[in-house]
């Protein structure tokens, strides 16, 4: 699927930043990564409040191939009924910024802080 048709399907629901990752597309909505686009495919964020939702419309969860064995994250499939009704995707689409919010941004630890933290053999004395 191509940025101009992911924007357009998410057009009911809110002007979306597209970009490249993996072969696919990560979707921001106000900032938040909340979806992927791989395969074709667009996958959801969710989670302990949201997937039983997505379970229970028949949504599959993302899983790759990670080096030894499959890996399952918590996106999943955006149910077919989305794809038909803009008043479904955009209620699907709410679900998946809801469960970015609630995750809250990734800190990162500099280089610099890892290696004094407390277990590094780096740390100051």
């Amino acid at each position: 699927m191509d940025r101009a048709r992911i924007e357009e399907l998410f057009a009911p629901f809110a002007a979306v930043s597209v970009k490249r990752m993996f072969g696919g597309h990560g979707l921001y909505a106000d900032g938040l990564f909340f979806a992927i686009e791989a395969g074709g495919e667009i996958y959801l964020k969710a989670d302990r409040q949201s997937a039983a939702r997505f379970q229970e419309a028949g949504s599959r969860p993302f899983v790759y191939q990670g080096k030894d064995r499959p890996i399952t994250v918590s996106y999943w499939s955006l149910p077919d009924q989305a794809l038909e009704d803009a008043d479904e995707l955009v209620r699907w689409a709410t679900f998946a910024v809801d469960a970015a919010r609630r995750a809250g941004p990734k800190r990162r630890i500099s280089g610099a802080a890892r290696r004094k933290a407390p277990n590094s053999p780096e740390k100051d004395c």
